[in-house]
C-alpha cells in the first residue's frame, strides 16, 4: 500500500535528513518508526504526507507516485491519510466538534454528512461530552484524541502519528497508543507510529523500522527499540 523506493531527502548541502530509504508497508499494519532526535522520521512523514517533496527517489500510496500528483490532486491523496501530530495542531477559536467539522468543510461535505461523521468518530475517541469544549478547555490527552478524530473523518487507508505522545504524561500516552491499537484493529486503518518512547515500542511488539543519522538500520516484525 504504501512504498518508499530509493529516498533521499537532502535539505541544502548538509548531511541527507534521510538517504537512501527503502520499505514497503501493507494495508493494515501498524509500524513504529524509531530512532533518536533527527534521525529522519518526521522528514519520511512529512514526504508522505506531501508537505515536501524527496530530493530523489519515490515515494507511492496505492501505486500512485505521490511526489507526482499536481497541485489539484493533492487535496484527495492527503484525504487518504490522516496526520495527528505532537503538538496537536487545532484551531483555538473552534471547539472540538467545530475542530473535526471544519477537516470535512473544506473538502465540501453536506452538512447531514457532517453531522453523521463527527457524532461517530468523537463517540469513537469517547469525547461525546466534550463537544461543545473549546481547546483551552481540555487535557493533552483531549487534544490528542480531538486530532485523531479529526484524522478520521475522510476514513483514511492510513494514520501517521508523529510522536504524538510527546506532550503527555505516560498514562495518557497509553490512552491515545492503546486508541491507536484499537483503531488499527477494526477498521484496519494502516499505523506508521514515529516515536522515541522505548516502552511503547517494545511493548507493543509490532512491526519496527529503526533509522539512525537518516540511514534505516534495521526492519524487524515484532522488533524492538534496541538503540
Amino acid at each position: 500500500m504504501i512504498r518508499f523506493e530509493n529516498v533521499t531527502k537532502q535539505y541544502g548541502k548538509d548531511i541527507p535528513a534521510v538517504e537512501d530509504i527503502s520499505f514497503n508497508v501493507a494495508k493494515g499494519e501498524f509500524v513504529s518508526l524509531v530512532g533518536h532526535s533527527g534521525a529522519g522520521k518526521s522528514t519520511l512523514l512529512k514526504l508522505l504526507i506531501v508537505e515536501d517533496r524527496p530530493s530523489s527517489g519515490e515515494v507511492f500510496l496505492d501505486d500512485v507516485n505521490v511526489n507526482k500528483v499536481s497541485p489539484a490532486q493533492l487535496p484527495k491523496i492527503r484525504r487518504k491519510v490522516g496526520a495527528i501530530f505532537q503538538d496537536f495542531r487545532l484551531l483555538p477559536d473552534r471547539n472540538a466538534w467545530e475542530n473535526i467539522a471544519f477537516a470535512l468543510e473544506v473538502s465540501g461535505a453536506s452538512s447531514k454528512d457532517i453531522n453523521s461523521i463527527v457524532s461517530q468518530v468523537l463517540k469513537l475517541v469517547g469525547l461525546e461530552d466534550k463537544a461543545k469544549k473549546f481547546p483551552k478547555q481540555l487535557s493533552g490527552g483531549e487534544k490528542q484524541r480531538v486530532a485523531i478524530a479529526r484524522a478520521l473523518v475522510h476514513n483514511p487507508d492510513v494514520i501517521v502519528a508523529d510522536e504524538p505522545t510527546g506532550n503527555l504524561d505516560p498514562v495518557t500516552s497509553w490512552d491515545i497508543i492503546r486508541l491507536l491499537a484499537r483503531i488499527n484493529e477494526l477498521g484496519g486503518t494502516s499505523i506508521i507510529l514515529a516515536t522515541h518512547d522505548r516502552e511503547i515500542v517494545n511493548a507493543l511488539e509490532r512491526r519496527v523500522i529503526t533509522l539512525d543519522h537518516g540511514r534505516l538500520i534495521r526492519d524487524e516484525i515484532k522488533g524492538r527499540y534496541v538503540l
